[in-house]
């Protein structure tokens, strides 16, 4: 069977899994959360929020409660989003790494061993690393100055 057919089979047999489960629905309110707090109308909300807050400031004469409101609700959203924005990074990353891993797995002359560079131990990383601007540094004319590997 070829790379293609066997990975249409694959894709299909994916696709009849049963519905989405607890982790799926997370994933889906994260997404759904992460977009609307990243929004310019969840801004304008929390502007408008503080606002209301200060200007209550005289009514409750700024006593310990009324500043506790504000330090309560913040630290809280603030945790919650932690988590929320924590699952949408972590999702993302492994999408990007799946989709480079594809394109690897494509190309007949990419190595393999890069597939799994996300879990290499730092030493073999760093080895990895030099590779490449040893490759490049031999082909300047294919390098482009704007994608080389930098050292950090």
């Amino acid at each position: 069977m070829t790379r293609s057919h066997d990975h249409a089979r694959h894709r299909t047999r994916h696709q009849e899994q049963p519905p989405a489960g607890l982790r799926d629905r997370f994933n889906e309110i994260s997404d759904s959360l992460n977009q609307a707090v990243g929004s310019l109308w969840a801004v304008g909300l929390a502007v408008f929020v503080v606002v209301v807050w200060a200007l209550t400031g005289p009514i409750f004469n700024f006593s310990n409660t009324w500043q506790l409101v504000i330090n309560t609700s913040t630290t809280i959203v603030t945790f919650w989003m932690v988590f929320v924005i924590q699952n949408s990074q972590n999702r993302n990353a492994r999408a990007v790494h799946v989709k480079l891993d594809e394109i690897i797995r494509a190309l007949a002359t990419a190595r393999n061993e890069f597939i799994t560079t996300e879990k290499a131990t730092e030493e073999e990383m760093e080895t990895r690393e030099e590779e490449l601007l040893e490759v490049a540094s031999e082909h300047p004319a294919q390098a482009n100055p704007r994608s080389r590997v930098q050292r950090r």
